[in-house]
Protein backbone atom coordinates (compact mmCIF):
# COMPACT_ATOMS: atom_id res chain seq x y z
CA UNK A 1 0.00 0.00 0.00
CA UNK A 2 1.50 3.18 -1.07
CA UNK A 3 2.20 5.64 1.49
CA UNK A 4 2.55 3.31 4.09
CA UNK A 5 4.79 1.99 6.38
CA UNK A 6 6.57 -0.81 5.87
CA UNK A 7 8.34 -1.88 8.70
CA UNK A 8 7.34 -4.01 12.07
CA UNK A 9 6.00 -2.66 14.47
CA UNK A 10 8.18 -1.89 17.87
CA UNK A 11 11.26 -2.61 15.03
CA UNK A 12 13.00 1.05 15.71
CA UNK A 13 12.88 0.14 19.74
CA UNK A 14 14.84 -2.39 19.02
CA UNK A 15 17.27 -0.91 16.68
CA UNK A 16 17.70 1.80 19.37
CA UNK A 17 18.18 -0.73 22.29
CA UNK A 18 20.61 -2.75 20.60
CA UNK A 19 23.29 -0.91 21.12
CA UNK A 20 23.20 -0.35 24.63
CA UNK A 21 22.51 -3.86 25.29
CA UNK A 22 25.51 -4.46 23.18
CA UNK A 23 27.94 -2.76 25.68
CA UNK A 24 30.51 -4.71 27.76
CA UNK A 25 29.49 -5.31 31.26
CA UNK A 26 32.07 -3.79 33.26
CA UNK A 27 33.33 -4.76 37.22
CA UNK A 28 35.01 -2.64 39.73
CA UNK A 29 37.09 -4.30 42.47
CA UNK A 30 37.63 -2.61 45.83
CA UNK A 31 40.48 -3.68 47.79
CA UNK A 32 39.84 -4.96 51.31
CA UNK A 33 40.24 -2.54 54.21
CA UNK A 34 43.93 -3.21 55.94
CA UNK A 35 43.39 -4.06 59.91
CA UNK A 36 44.57 -1.08 61.45
CA UNK A 37 44.63 1.20 64.91
CA UNK A 38 40.70 1.07 65.15
CA UNK A 39 40.51 -2.55 65.17
CA UNK A 40 43.32 -3.10 67.55
CA UNK A 41 41.15 -0.60 69.39
CA UNK A 42 38.16 -2.49 69.34
CA UNK A 43 39.99 -5.41 69.84
CA UNK A 44 41.37 -3.77 73.77
CA UNK A 45 37.91 -2.65 74.16
CA UNK A 46 35.82 -6.08 74.15
CA UNK A 47 39.47 -7.93 75.78
CA UNK A 48 38.81 -5.40 79.18
CA UNK A 49 35.01 -5.79 79.00
CA UNK A 50 35.21 -9.65 79.27
CA UNK A 51 37.91 -8.84 81.99
CA UNK A 52 35.18 -6.70 83.71
CA UNK A 53 32.28 -8.93 83.39
CA UNK A 54 34.16 -12.21 85.13
CA UNK A 55 34.88 -9.84 87.82
CA UNK A 56 31.40 -8.63 87.96
CA UNK A 57 30.69 -12.33 88.32
CA UNK A 58 32.53 -13.69 90.70
CA UNK A 59 32.20 -10.79 92.93
CA UNK A 60 27.98 -11.10 92.48
CA UNK A 61 27.47 -13.66 95.06
CA UNK A 62 29.27 -11.29 98.32
CA UNK A 63 27.40 -8.17 96.77
CA UNK A 64 24.13 -10.06 96.59
CA UNK A 65 24.58 -11.40 100.26
CA UNK A 66 25.37 -7.57 101.65
CA UNK A 67 22.58 -6.02 99.80
CA UNK A 68 20.10 -8.81 101.16
CA UNK A 69 20.29 -8.45 104.96
CA UNK A 70 21.91 -4.66 105.06
CA UNK A 71 19.92 -2.56 102.48
CA UNK A 72 16.66 -4.83 100.88
CA UNK A 73 15.86 -5.41 104.43
CA UNK A 74 12.53 -6.03 105.36
CA UNK A 75 10.60 -3.24 107.08
CA UNK A 76 11.58 -2.32 110.51
CA UNK A 77 14.93 -5.08 110.41
CA UNK A 78 18.37 -2.61 111.15
CA UNK A 79 21.55 -3.36 111.27
CA UNK A 80 22.79 -2.57 115.10
CA UNK A 81 26.81 -1.96 113.85
CA UNK A 82 27.45 0.73 111.45
CA UNK A 83 28.63 -0.72 107.47
CA UNK A 84 31.62 0.83 105.88
CA UNK A 85 30.93 2.24 102.59
CA UNK A 86 32.57 2.38 100.44
CA UNK A 87 34.40 -1.19 101.99
CA UNK A 88 38.27 -0.82 102.84
CA UNK A 89 40.43 -3.80 101.39
CA UNK A 90 43.53 -5.08 103.94
CA UNK A 91 46.72 -3.64 102.79
CA UNK A 92 48.90 -6.19 100.87
CA UNK A 93 51.85 -4.45 102.92
CA UNK A 94 50.49 -4.42 106.35
CA UNK A 95 53.24 -4.97 108.69
CA UNK A 96 52.15 -7.35 110.71
CA UNK A 97 54.24 -9.68 112.92
CA UNK A 98 53.65 -12.79 115.24
CA UNK A 99 55.02 -12.39 118.92
CA UNK A 100 58.23 -13.78 118.05
CA UNK A 101 58.66 -11.10 115.75
CA UNK A 102 58.17 -13.25 112.36
CA UNK A 103 56.78 -11.40 109.95
CA UNK A 104 53.61 -12.83 108.53
CA UNK A 105 51.75 -12.05 105.07
CA UNK A 106 48.37 -9.80 105.41
CA UNK A 107 47.02 -12.45 102.32
CA UNK A 108 47.01 -15.07 104.84
CA UNK A 109 44.30 -13.73 106.56
CA UNK A 110 41.95 -14.14 103.60
CA UNK A 111 39.27 -16.84 103.42
CA UNK A 112 37.78 -16.46 106.61
CA UNK A 113 35.31 -13.65 108.03
CA UNK A 114 37.52 -12.30 111.07
CA UNK A 115 36.05 -10.67 114.27
CA UNK A 116 39.05 -7.95 115.47
CA UNK A 117 39.80 -7.00 118.63
CA UNK A 118 42.70 -4.23 119.26
CA UNK A 119 44.30 -3.20 121.78
CA UNK A 120 48.19 -2.67 123.86
CA UNK A 121 50.16 -5.74 125.23
CA UNK A 122 49.22 -5.07 128.46
CA UNK A 123 45.82 -5.71 128.22
CA UNK A 124 43.94 -3.60 131.37
CA UNK A 125 40.40 -4.82 132.13
CA UNK A 126 38.63 -3.41 129.35
CA UNK A 127 40.83 -5.51 126.76
CA UNK A 128 40.18 -8.96 128.73
CA UNK A 129 36.48 -8.02 128.19
CA UNK A 130 36.90 -7.63 124.45
CA UNK A 131 38.65 -10.36 124.40
CA UNK A 132 36.56 -12.83 126.30
CA UNK A 133 33.25 -11.28 124.88
CA UNK A 134 34.97 -12.11 121.05
CA UNK A 135 34.99 -15.87 122.27
CA UNK A 136 31.37 -15.65 123.32
CA UNK A 137 30.20 -14.33 120.35
CA UNK A 138 32.13 -16.90 118.34
CA UNK A 139 30.61 -19.94 120.30
CA UNK A 140 27.27 -18.55 119.84
CA UNK A 141 27.41 -18.70 116.30
CA UNK A 142 26.82 -22.49 117.07
CA UNK A 143 27.56 -24.57 113.49
CA UNK A 144 28.26 -21.52 111.53
CA UNK A 145 31.78 -20.78 114.33
CA UNK A 146 33.98 -22.45 112.20
CA UNK A 147 33.27 -19.81 109.65
CA UNK A 148 34.62 -16.72 111.70
CA UNK A 149 38.22 -16.03 113.13
CA UNK A 150 38.82 -14.45 116.21
CA UNK A 151 41.94 -12.28 115.36
CA UNK A 152 43.70 -9.58 118.16
CA UNK A 153 45.92 -6.63 116.92
CA UNK A 154 48.33 -5.86 119.02
CA UNK A 155 49.84 -2.08 118.51
CA UNK A 156 52.47 -1.52 120.63
CA UNK A 157 55.34 -3.38 121.64
CA UNK A 158 54.36 -4.48 125.11
CA UNK A 159 54.96 -7.64 126.80
CA UNK A 160 51.95 -10.29 126.77
CA UNK A 161 51.29 -11.85 130.10
CA UNK A 162 51.26 -15.41 130.02
CA UNK A 163 47.85 -15.16 132.01
CA UNK A 164 45.92 -13.68 129.16
CA UNK A 165 47.33 -16.25 126.43
CA UNK A 166 46.35 -18.96 128.46
CA UNK A 167 43.14 -17.87 129.48
CA UNK A 168 42.49 -16.76 125.34
CA UNK A 169 43.75 -19.90 124.01
CA UNK A 170 41.35 -22.07 126.30
CA UNK A 171 39.02 -23.78 123.18
CA UNK A 172 39.36 -22.58 120.40
CA UNK A 173 42.79 -20.12 119.74
CA UNK A 174 42.70 -16.80 118.67
CA UNK A 175 45.46 -15.24 116.31
CA UNK A 176 47.55 -12.69 117.85
CA UNK A 177 49.81 -10.46 115.55
CA UNK A 178 51.29 -7.30 116.52
CA UNK A 179 51.51 -3.92 114.13
CA UNK A 180 52.31 -0.71 114.00
CA UNK A 181 49.61 2.01 115.26
CA UNK A 182 50.10 3.91 112.29
CA UNK A 183 49.93 1.58 109.90
CA UNK A 184 46.79 -0.06 111.18
CA UNK A 185 45.28 3.50 111.14
CA UNK A 186 45.46 3.49 107.41
CA UNK A 187 42.83 0.27 107.43
CA UNK A 188 41.01 0.55 110.30
CA UNK A 189 39.43 3.31 112.06
CA UNK A 190 37.48 3.77 115.18
CA UNK A 191 33.94 6.19 115.16
CA UNK A 192 34.71 10.25 115.01
CA UNK A 193 36.74 11.09 118.42
CA UNK A 194 37.11 7.65 119.71
CA UNK A 195 39.83 5.08 119.97
CA UNK A 196 40.79 2.12 117.78
CA UNK A 197 40.91 0.17 120.99
CA UNK A 198 36.67 0.47 121.71
CA UNK A 199 35.45 -1.26 119.05
CA UNK A 200 35.56 -4.48 117.58
CA UNK A 201 35.69 -4.69 113.25
CA UNK A 202 34.32 -7.36 111.32
CA UNK A 203 36.21 -8.19 107.77
CA UNK A 204 34.87 -10.03 105.34
CA UNK A 205 36.62 -13.38 103.58
CA UNK A 206 37.99 -10.90 100.61
CA UNK A 207 39.92 -9.38 102.99
CA UNK A 208 37.31 -6.38 103.14
CA UNK A 209 36.88 -4.07 106.30
CA UNK A 210 32.99 -3.85 105.86
CA UNK A 211 31.55 -3.42 109.43
CA UNK A 212 32.28 -1.40 112.59
CA UNK A 213 30.69 -1.95 116.14
CA UNK A 214 29.60 0.11 118.70
CA UNK A 215 32.26 0.93 121.72
CA UNK A 216 31.01 -0.58 124.24
CA UNK A 217 29.47 -3.30 122.10
CA UNK A 218 26.08 -4.91 123.24
CA UNK A 219 26.68 -8.44 122.91
CA UNK A 220 23.21 -9.62 121.66
CA UNK A 221 22.95 -7.07 119.04
CA UNK A 222 26.32 -7.61 117.91
CA UNK A 223 25.77 -11.50 117.65
CA UNK A 224 22.07 -10.52 115.56
CA UNK A 225 24.25 -9.07 113.02
CA UNK A 226 27.17 -12.16 112.86
CA UNK A 227 24.13 -14.19 112.36
CA UNK A 228 22.71 -12.50 109.81
CA UNK A 229 26.13 -12.28 107.75
CA UNK A 230 26.49 -16.26 108.40
CA UNK A 231 23.18 -16.08 106.71
CA UNK A 232 23.76 -14.12 103.71
CA UNK A 233 26.92 -15.64 103.26
CA UNK A 234 26.51 -18.94 103.22
CA UNK A 235 25.76 -20.06 99.53
CA UNK A 236 29.50 -18.71 99.00
CA UNK A 237 31.88 -18.97 101.86
CA UNK A 238 32.58 -22.41 103.70
CA UNK A 239 34.54 -22.56 106.27
CA UNK A 240 38.69 -22.60 106.57
CA UNK A 241 40.78 -21.11 104.18
CA UNK A 242 41.41 -22.55 100.98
Amino acid sequence: MSGSNSSAPGSNAVHEAAPEAAAPLSFTVHSMPAPGLEDAGRRTSAGRLKMLLILLVCAAPVIASYLSYFVIRPEGRTNYSTLIDPQRPLPEGLPLADLQGRAVAAKSLLGQWLLVVVSGGTCDAACEKQLWLQRQLREALGRDKDRIDKLWLIVDDQPVRAETLQAMNAGDPVTVLRVPREALAQWLQPQAGGALERHFYIVDPLGNWMMRAPAEADAPKLRRDLEKLMRGSAGWDNAGRP
